[in-house]
């Protein structure tokens, strides 16, 4: 455990976990099995604060207590899939205290129920202090990730004139308990971008995606059957997912089996292997922007190359050097460079 921690702390704080926080949850853990108590403990306190300050009539205080709030819960339960029922708590804390927080942040977001094969798929809108219509990005979560933990993300975006929709796809967030991962996001993507397309103030025109980790799959898988998108990044994502089954931590290969609605590990690495993007690299037509880090240790850094290499249309490919996956710990040296490529694609 205490190898996963050290690589997840870069990822926490960059999304929002304040690092004495981080040490101090991680600091009192012995066992894996005290993960999830250990961080709602925490987020509860956020959201002590969060309450607080609505009663007070703080709105702005509230909406960024209970934002954090999200995000601990979120962290909770990201990979804690041996108790599914403790997991479940600790999302549902994470949900509610994100939508509570939505009306106070600055600019204010709306939750959306998108529907999709008799259920929906939830994200949430934010646009920026700008006159419409405005272009929009859509931020793609990954196999652990959700729409919780994209407010840093979503901050750099709006700043330049984008509106963001981070949403829960299939085997995410909201929508991991109904619907199982799968590889051809082209579906639920159109679904999504269509969907954006009929809303008020939003330039159909202008819609670029971004995706990490596992949505940086998503992503680009999106891009090659869809002609409505204008831009695509793919952060930290593999070529092919099943590839590398054998080499991934336990726990992901433990959250894939269960998010992906698999009974076995055999059964998990067959539906790993739908996960690629051969023969469908060369159909990405549109500007794409690939992001890998060389210390990446899930997901090895040939994976963005290939990508980069057989896409069809122009690439940008940042290669970094001291990277780990996500580049979560060096996100000065990208996050800044992306939000300012997808502005110039979109035309923000």
């Amino acid at each position: 455990m205490s190898s996963a921690i050290a690589h997840w702390k870069p990822r926490f704080t960059a999304n929002g976990v304040l690092p004495a926080d981080f040490e101090k949850i991680t600091g009192s853990l012995n066992m894996w099995a005290d993960w999830c108590s250990a961080w709602s403990s925490e987020a509860a306190e956020h959201e002590f604060l969060g309450r607080d300050a609505l009663r007070s009539g703080r709105t702005r205080s509230a909406g960024s207590h209970l934002a954090r709030a999200a995000v601990y819960f979120h962290f909770a339960k990201f990979v804690f899939v041996e108790d599914l029922d403790q997991m479940k708590t600790a999302h549902t804390k994470a949900v509610r205290c994100l939508s509570d927080a939505l009306p106070h942040l600055d600019p204010p977001g709306q939750r959306h129920e998108i529907p999709f094969e008799n259920v929906a798929l939830v994200g949430v809108l934010r646009r920026p202090h700008t006159k419409g219509p405005c272009p929009v990005v859509v931020l793609i979560p990954g196999l652990d990730s959700a729409k919780e933990e994209f407010g840093a993300t979503e901050t750099l975006f709006l700043e330049r004139g984008l509106a963001t929709f981070s949403v829960d796809g299939p085997g995410q967030g909201e929508a991991e308990y109904d619907l199982r991962i799968r590889g051809d996001w082209e579906i639920p993507g159109g679904v999504i971008v269509d969907y954006l397309t009929g809303l008020e103030g939003i330039d159909a025109e202008r819609i670029g995606i971004w995706g990490v980790s596992l949505g940086g799959y998503y992503a680009p898988r999106a891009a090659s059957g869809l002609d409505s998108v204008a831009a695509c990044i793919a952060l930290a994502g593999p070529y092919n997912f099943g590839s590398i089954w054998d080499e991934l931590p336990d726990l992901t290969r433990a959250a894939f089996r269960v998010r992906s609605g698999s009974t076995t590990d055999q059964e998990a690495r067959a539906r790993a292997l739908e996960l690629s993007l051969e023969d469908r690299a060369g159909s990405i037509k549109v500007p794409l922007q690939v992001v890998m880090g060389k210390r990446d240790r899930l997901i090895p850094w040939k994976h963005a190359q290939r990508l980069a290499d057989e896409a069809g249309g122009p690439v940008d490919f940042v290669l970094l050097d001291d990277g780990n996956h996500g580049c979560a710990n060096v996100t000065h040296k990208h996050r800044y460079l992306s939000a300012d490529w997808m502005a110039e694609q979109l035309g923000a």
